[in-house]
């Protein structure tokens, strides 16, 4: 079994790429190269008709959106054990913050990095407000760590949306008020770093430290 993961350096497709290398699956990487606007070709916007990446092929199955690419996979290498069992109240909950964090958190993120697509004239208080918005979703986030016992989103499992929370939190790098500022976000994002996984799709990706 083989994929193919459209990607570019440091975008959401980050976060499938580090699951790849936790499930240790064969896997592709094709560059969807957003300095040339690629991720606007005819032949992109085949996979994915609305110009964003990751994009994943899965033989006849195309997927597109993080979250769907990340359960998609998680549930086809259960050996991984990197989703909770169906029906189980840690499920439950990973859908739960998985959806928090790509329809909460990172929305807003997108609001501060590209303030120009909804502001116009007004991006800088675009940007602004952004920055105010993510600052809580931030603290939500560390506090539920602090509530799980550690060291994960859920507890003592690592699932998928420690992995979706590491990339989302990379992104805070350069806010005023990063992730890593926060106690056990701070910590949670320490330990991350040491995984196998997270360092191999870094350096396949040619990010440079710091990455968070």
């Amino acid at each position: 079994m083989s994929y193919q993961l459209y990607y570019y350096p440091a975008n959401a497709s980050l976060a499938p790429h580090i699951l790849l290398e936790e499930i240790g699956c064969e896997y592709t990487l094709v560059l969807v190269d957003r300095a040339v606007n690629a991720h606007k070709s005819k032949a992109y916007l085949k996979l994915n008709p609305a110009g964003l990446i990751p994009a994943l092929l899965d033989g006849d199955i195309c997927l597109s959106e993080t979250a769907a690419i990340m359960l998609h996979l998680a549930d086809k290498h259960p050996a991984a054990a990197l989703i909770p069992p169906l029906q189980s109240a840690d499920r439950a909950q990973c859908y739960r913050w998985l959806i928090y964090l790509t329809n909460t958190l990172q929305a807003d993120l997108i609001h501060y990095f590209y303030p120009d697509r909804l502001g116009g004239e007004f991006a800088t208080e675009v940007k602004r407000r952004a920055t105010a918005r993510v600052t809580p979703m931030l603290d939500i986030l560390n506090t539920q760590l602090a509530a799980s016992g550690g060291p994960y989103l859920l507890g003592s499992t690592y699932t998928i949306c420690d992995i979706f929370l590491f990339v989302m939190c990379r992104w805070t790098r350069d806010m005023p008020n990063p992730a890593r500022n926060r106690e056990h976000l701070g910590r949670f994002l320490d330990m991350m770093a040491t995984r196998p996984a997270v360092i191999r799709a870094h350096r396949q990706e040619e990010l440079d430290l710091p990455w968070y």
